[in-house]
Formats: structure tokens, C-alpha cells, sequence
């Protein structure tokens, strides 16, 4: 088979994309080496990797500035509504590819580095992922980011900057070990420091309440030291801001009582402020009430001393809660509004409300965040006051509008009464917000009729829906430049912006050359990511098998054990038959667990023990081979996205609110066997169920199963191959060395499995069937391919963005494109 040509090699191909003036090379060039010069020590003449990596960041950086700065005196001149999105996450991956490829840059780069004698994507991989996130809510926040300046909306991230980000993961025997992501050990180029924005943030102290009002006394200040990094639209010239704060100790840090032993030990405790802003939390979906995670983000807007009637705040000023990670916002605002503005509570009230809009993101209910009082009273007593009077009015509406109804109150309340008082911060989000919204459209059903059935009764049209999605920049255009490439050919490049333009494609579904094109890159990128898992982990795969893939956090809800079922039934049935026909596979699954949860850490060792056994035996040959992808993360997900022929979307019916994973995987030509689950449910009703591989409980059938008692022993007895994998499992068949290893995964599956794994196992098999069945018939699996491509368009997170302005901000994007830099401005 002829090599496939590298990304760049394509890109030099590209004309429909803008060919590289040779004015602009000559400049990247010029502005390359400049950089390098000034940027190599005196006495260093010779340049490492890193220092040809930071010479172009440099450069490409220097076209973001003009446009930021312009963009940003556009909005200070024509002052349109502001939009705060409020995350602590923001799961940004690698910064310097998608910059050029939104500035339009990608082509003069890649040929000005070639003449240079490097290697671009040599380069690009030098880059560390800012991995400020744990999975799909921080990253759903960096394509908003995206999207966001794309729109032209007047927007910015604000966020926490974690000096150490998501850990990374080493698998060590099978298991998972996590090291320290130090991803600012070689500093970061596309920040910007902003110590002349620095605000104090005020900790513990005491409240005293006097005619003149509400003080806040004897205070410990910790100051926030915001950090700013340009977020580009794409080909807009307009350029964002996400502004990440770090926890700086003031410099009189507890330095009254200093003797000489108290000097050294003051300095030190410093440590104790700035731990603040110290690392990530890695929990995906779980609730963990630590003091460190209660970093106010909380910090916006202009202060500008002109706009002194907070009566227009709203009008000018939009905050979104990202979850409920991002809740002290509201108390904080009150707290401005009324202790430092003396605005009266009633209109502070009404301006926060009208603020403030929450995202739900989950309806887990160990991922509720639920902090203890006690906490609050010594960490932040007056936020807890306004906490109390928030809930005290709210309890008074309620109780007005359902008299004599005590439970509802106590079911409604902010406050959880108990051994622990416990504030629950969900409640405090959907009571001080104007809207409240899921991100799927199952998700916000079952947030209306389950997770919030009672403020939902109480204001209705305060609850909406916004299916998420992906920008297409990223997760096509940069990580899939072949398939990009192919669908700019049929129907030019405005699907870029507009996705839904996809669905030019579906009367082309049965075009031969469509068809033989897509297969094309598709074995391309599957023949690439193969020499990358050789040479990355040196595992040898098979390109030609189908590339079935599962890679999101490990998580019970989210079914790796089912993945792991099915993967020793066709084990199983092989070894049973080898001179049978199989469709080879090749399986990989990636994922991090947090790591404090030790079943999730017993799956990832289950995995690595089923392929230590499964790919060394010689019967089973290359059809069947099972990898585990070490440290999944942004750039990972780059490289096999791309590449992969089967999503595996398998979450029980009811428990992934919407995934985003699933439309990468649509959008850039694999085909999806899962549930009716998140927006999963939304992609068939889109490409049409028939071209999705669906199967297993509806979330009516999981009630149901709940009503009656889910038992898993009725399936274990009743199917022998299921029985078979159990058995082997239990019994240390994967794991000859620790036979008792296993025993918790398999009791939990049989006498305590919230998730149901046994109950969707028959019918998810059967489906698998059916998968190898069209898999053997490359013409037929390709048309559904491009099907699937032509109907990805609603999944853009620019439609998703565009419905966030319209229906809860108020802020439609703006016809007005700023003008680039070289122009002079009106």
C-alpha cells in the first residue's frame, strides 16, 4: 500500500483553502528567525526542539495581537452586552495549530518551516495540553470559547489558572499511576500576565451589621492575579479573552508577629494562599467537599466609575454558570450589590436574577454539590447570611403558594437539614438564575420532570434546553484535514461556519468518487494512527481491521464492562470456532479514573489484563486485539478520532446528560453503536436511527426495571455467554497471577450494579452482529458514513452558542466584523 501522505503534504496540496502568498512565508520566515535569535541565550548557539516550538509560537502570536487589541477597543467603543462564562474548567488542549488555523496562518507556516528545514507537525508536538479540565464540561467550555469569538460575541472565559492540570496518566502493570502535570514547567507563550488587574479576595473574618449597613471585618486577603489568553474566531479577526486567575499571597501575608523564626515560617505559609490555584480537581461527575475547591471565579466586569445605576447591569452584563461549580457568583454579586453599592435587596435581588443563568450538567446524584455549613460560617460568613436570606424569601414564596405543604419546603430548600447542615448548591443556582438549562434534549426533559420537578412546577418557563456541541475548527478542519479537504471539493468551504451546509452532501451519498474518497482518507488516518500506536507504545495493530473505539473517563455509568463483556464473547466465540470467518477488530479503550475511585481504577486493570491475554494467543492471530489508550487527553483524542470506524456510546439509558464525544466521532466519518442516551438520541433522530447502530433500555424501560428490581442473576442464568465471560473473569482466567483479582468488579455486577450492565448485554451483542455484518460491506458502511457526515450540522457548537444568545443572554452576534489590523479603523 503506498505511504499516505503526511497532514502537511495535503495541506500543500490544498489550493481551496487559500495558497500561501509567498509575501506571507517570506514574513513568517523573517519573523521566525528573529524570534529564535532574540529568544536563544547568548551563550547557546545551538536550538533545541523546544526553541524552534517557542520561535513559531512566538511568531504566529504576534498576528493574534493587533486583533486582539483592536477587538478589544471595538468593545470598549461600541460597549454591546458582555457575556461571562464562569467555568473551573476549561479544557483547552494544544494552542498553537488552532491558531493558525483560525488566523488562516496554517499554509505560510507550513511552508515557511519546511523551507526552514523543520517539520510542522514535529513542532505542534512539542506543544503540552493545557489540560484545565477533567472531560466533556471543560472541554464543551473551550468550544464555546470558540464559537463565542467566531459569533463575534463580546465574551470571555473566566476561570482558575491550575498550575497543575488533569494528572497524567502512566498505565504501570496494568494499572493506572498518575504523575503531576507540570504544563508550565517551560513557561506558557500565549498567556499575558495582567498584575494591573490583580483584585483582593476576602477569606474567613467576621460580620457586623450597623444602621450604616453590613461590614465584613478583619479579613484574610488572598489577592487574584489574572492571567489573559486570546481566544480567535475563526478567519473574523476578532480575538477573545479567557481570563484565568492564580492565587497570589499579599506581601504583609501574616508578617505582624515576626521574631526571626516567624519571618521564615510567614513566608512559607504563603504556600497555604497560593495552594488555592494549585491544582485540578480530577473528579468527572463526583462530588468531593474540599475547602481548596472553593475559589471564588467570581470576578467581572468593568468597573467603570461612569455606570453608577445598577437599574442596566443585565442589560449590559451576562453570567454563566458552568455548572454548579461557579454558584458562589450569586451570593457574591448580592454581597457587591448591597454591602458595597447599597443597592436595596429587593432590586439587588431582581439584578442578580436577571444576571445569572445556570447550566445543569449532570443528574448523578453524587455529583450534587452539597457543602457543609460549618464551612462556610469560618471560610465565608457573610456569603452564608445572604445564602440564608436567599433561602428564607424563597421558602416564604414557596410556602405562600402551597400552605401547609412541609415537605415541599424541606424537598425545596437551599438548606439541607441533618447531621450535617448542608447548602445545596444546585438549588441556590436554579433560584438565583432566569434560566436553567440541560444540555441535551433528554437531559432537560429529565431535569424538568426528576432533578428539579419542583422549582419546575414552581416558574416553568424558567427551564430550557441547549444541546451541546463541538466546533468544527478543532474537531474537523485541524484534527481531520484529509476528510475536511474531500467535503470543501463537493460543496465548498462555508460549512466551516455554517454546519448545517453538511446537508448539501446527502444527495451525493451514493457518488462513487464520494464514496471511494471518504473510504480513503479514513484508511489514511487508521494507517497514521497506526504508526503512531507503534511508535508511541509500540503495540503492532492491524489498519485494516475495523477500529472500534471507547474513549471518555472510566466510569461505571458510562459501561467500559460492557465494552469488556462483548470483547471476551467474541474471544470466547473464536476460540470456540477458529477456522470461522470474523471480521477482525481491533479495540481500544482510553480513559482516566479518578484516583480515588477504585472501581473505575479495577476496570482500567481488567481492560489491560483481557488484551494481555487476548494478544498473545496465537490462535486468535491479529482478528481480535484490545488497547488501552494511555493518558487520553485533547491532542490524543486529535489523532484517533479521526481514525476510528465504531463509537462506542453505551451509557445506561437516562445517566450521560448529553456527550460530546459522540459528535466528534459522527462528524468526522465513524459510525455509532450506543443507547438512547444524551444527544445520542438527538443523532439518530437527525442521520435517522437506521444509520446509527442503537440498541438496548430506553429510559422508560430502566423505570420500569427499577419498579420491578433489577436482578442481574435472572441474566447470568439464563445466558451462557454471558455466564461464560463472567466466569473467566471471577475466576482469574484474565488474570492467572491474582485469580482473586477481579471478585469486587464481578460481585458488584451481579448483586449491586446501579448501571444495569447485564441487562442491555444480549441486545448490545446482537447489535455488534449487526455491525461486523455492514462492516463486511465497504460500500454500503461508507454511504452511512457520509450520511451520518451530511447530518452532524446540528451539532456545531456555533448553533448551540447562537441559541445561548438569543434565548437566555440577550446578545445577538454582531453583523459589524472587526477589521484587521492593517486597516485603518472608521
Amino acid at each position: 500500500m503506498a505511504k499516505p501522505l503526511t497532514d502537511g503534504e495535503r495541506r500543500k496540496q490544498i489550493s481551496v483553502r487559500g495558497l500561501a502568498g509567498l509575501g506571507d512565508v517570506a514574513e513568517v520566515r523573517k519573523s521566525f528567525n528573529r524570534h529564535l535569535h532574540f529568544t536563544l541565550v547568548k551563550d547557546r548557539n545551538v536550538a533545541t526542539r523546544r526553541d524552534y516550538y517557542l520561535a513559531l509560537a512566538h511568531t504566529v502570536r504576534d498576528h493574534l495581537v493587533g486583533r486582539w487589541i483592536r477587538t478589544q477597543q471595538r468593545y470598549y467603543e461600541r460597549d454591546p452586552k458582555r457575556i461571562y462564562y464562569l467555568s473551573l474548567e476549561f479544557y483547552m488542549g494544544r494552542t498553537l495549530q488552532n491558531t493558525m488555523v483560525n488566523l488562516g496562518l496554517q499554509n505560510a507556516c507550513d511552508e515557511a518551516i519546511y523551507q526552514l528545514g523543520l517539520d510542522l507537525e514535529e513542532l505542534e508536538e512539542i506543544e503540552e495540553d493545557a489540560g484545565l479540565g477533567n472531560g466533556g464540561l471543560g472541554r464543551l467550555a473551550a468550544c464555546f470559547l470558540d464559537s463565542m469569538a467566531t459569533l463575534g460575541l463580546a465574551a470571555y472565559g473566566y476561570g482558575i489558572r491550575y498550575e497543575f492540570g488533569i494528572f497524567n496518566q502512566k498505565i504501570v502493570n496494568g494499572w493506572q499511576v498518575e504523575e503531576a502535570d507540570d504544563w508550565l514547567r517551560y513557561g506558557n507563550p500565549w498567556e499575558k500576565a495582567r498584575p494591573e488587574y490583580m483584585l483582593p479576595v476576602h477569606f474567613y473574618g467576621r460580620v457586623e451589621h450597623s444602621p450604616e449597613g453590613v461590614r465584613w471585618l478583619d479579613t484574610q486577603v488572598v489577592l487574584a492575579m489574572p492571567y489573559d489568553t486570546p481566544v480567535p474566531g475563526y478567519k473574523n479577526d476578532t480575538v477573545n479573552t479567557m481570563r484565568l486567575w492564580s492565587a497570589k499571597a499579599p506581601n504583609d501575608f501574616k508578617l505582624h508577629d515576626f521574631n526571626v523564626g516567624g519571618y521564615i515560617e510567614a513566608v512559607l505559609d504563603r504556600n497555604l494562599a497560593e495552594n488555592i490555584s494549585r491544582v485540578l480537581y480530577p473528579n468527572d461527575n463526583f462530588f468531593e467537599g474540599k475547602e481548596l475547591r472553593r475559589f471564588k471565579s467570581s470576578k467581572f466586569g468593568c468597573r467603570d466609575p461612569v455606570r453608577t445605576s445598577f437599574e442596566t447591569f443585565p442589560d449590559k452584563v451576562a453570567i454563566q454558570l458552568n455548572d454548579t461549580h461557579p454558584a458562589l457568583a450569586i451570593p457574591e454579586l448580592m454581597r457587591i450589590l448591597v454591602d458595597v453599592e447599597k443597592v436595596d435587596w429587593d432590586k439587588a435581588w431582581e439584578i442578580t436574577k436577571k444576571t445569572c443563568a445556570y447550566t445543569n450538567h449532570t443528574v448523578l446524584p453524587e455529583a450534587l454539590e452539597r457543602w457543609p455549613v460549618s464551612m462556610f460560617e469560618k471560610l465565608l460568613p457573610r456569603h452564608l447570611d445572604i445564602i440564608y436570606a436567599i433561602n428564607q424569601r424563597h421558602l416564604d414564596h414557596v410556602a405562600a403558594l402551597f400552605p401547609g405543604d412541609v415537605d415541599r419546603l424541606r424537598r425545596m430548600s437551599v438548606i439541607e437539614e441533618g447531621d450535617c447542615k448542608r447548602i445545596n448548591m444546585a438549588h441556590l443556582c436554579v433560584i438565583g438564575s432566569h434560566a436553567v438549562n440541560g444540555v441535551a434534549r433528554i437531559h432537560s426533559e429529565i431535569v424538568r420532570q426528576s432533578v428539579f420537578k419542583d422549582f419546575y412546577e414552581l416558574e416553568p418557563e424558567k427551564f430550557q434546553n441547549k444541546t451541546n456541541g463541538i466546533t468544527p475548527r478543532r474537531w474537523l478542519l485541524l484534527c481531520n484535514p484529509g476528510l475536511a479537504e474531500t467535503i470543501v471539493e463537493r460543496i465548498g468551504e462555508g460549512f466551516l461556519t455554517d454546519l448545517s451546509q453538511l446537508k448539501k452532501l446527502l444527495p451525493l451519498v451514493g457518488d462513487e468518487a464520494l464514496i471511494r474518497d471518504v473510504a480513503q482518507v479514513k484508511q489514511e488516518n487508521k494507517v497514521k494512527f497506526s504508526a503512531f500506536l507503534e511508535k508511541q507504545y509500540g503495540v503492532k495493530v492491524n489498519p485494516s481491521s475495523m477500529f472500534d473505539v471507547h474513549v471518555k473517563r472510566i466510569h461505571e455509568y458510562k459501561r467500559q464492562l460492557l465494552n469488556c463483556l462483548h470483547v471476551v464473547t467474541l474471544y470466547n466465540r473464536i476460540k470456540k470456532d477458529p477456522t470461522q470467518a470474523f471480521v477482525p477488530r481491533t479495540v481500544m479503550i482510553g480513559g482516566k479514573a479518578a484516583p480515588g475511585y477504585h472501581m473505575a481504577k479495577k476496570i482500567i486493570k481488567l481492560v489491560t489484563s483481557i488484551g494481555d491475554i487476548i494478544n498473545h494467543d496465537p490462535i486468535v492471530g491479529d482478528r481480535l486485539k484490545v488497547i488501552f489508550l494511555e493518558n487520553y487527553r485533547v491532542s490524543l483524542a486529535e489523532k484517533v478520532i479521526p481514525a476510528a470506524d465504531l463509537s462506542q456510546q453505551i451509557s445506561t439509558a437516562g445517566t450521560e446528560a448529553s456527550g460530546t464525544g459522540n459528535m466528534k466521532f459522527m462528524l468526522n466519518g465513524a459510525l455509532t453503536i450506543g443507547t438512547m442516551d444524551g444527544a445520542n438520541v438527538e443523532m439518530a433522530e437527525e442521520a435517522g436511527a437506521e444509520n446509527l447502530f442503537i440498541f438496548g433500555l430506553r429510559v422508560e424501560d430502566v423505570e420500569a426495571l427499577d419498579r420491578k428490581g433489577y436482578n442481574a442473576h435472572e441474566y447470568y442464568d439464563r445466558l451462557p455467554e454471558l455466564r461464560q465471560a463472567v466466569d473467566q473473569i471471577n475466576g482469574g482466567f484474565f488474570s492467572p497471577r491474582e485469580p482473586d483479582c477481579f471478585k469486587d468488579v464481578v460481585n458488584m455486577l451481579l448483586n449491586h450494579d446501579r448501571f444495569k450492565v447485564f441487562a442491555d448485554y444480549e441486545a448490545y451483542v446482537a447489535c455488534q452482529a449487526r455491525v461486523d455484518q455492514l462492516y463486511r460491506n465497504p460500500k454500503e458502511w461508507t454511504k452511512k458514513v457520509i450520511r451520518n457526515i451530511a447530518c452532524s450540522g446540528k451539532f456545531s457548537s456555533d448553533r448551540t452558542i447562537t441559541e445561548y444568545a438569543h434565548d437566555i443572554w440577550g446578545a445577538e452576534p454582531p453583523a459589524l466584523q472587526t477589521p484587521p489590523p492593517s486597516l485603518p479603523r472608521d
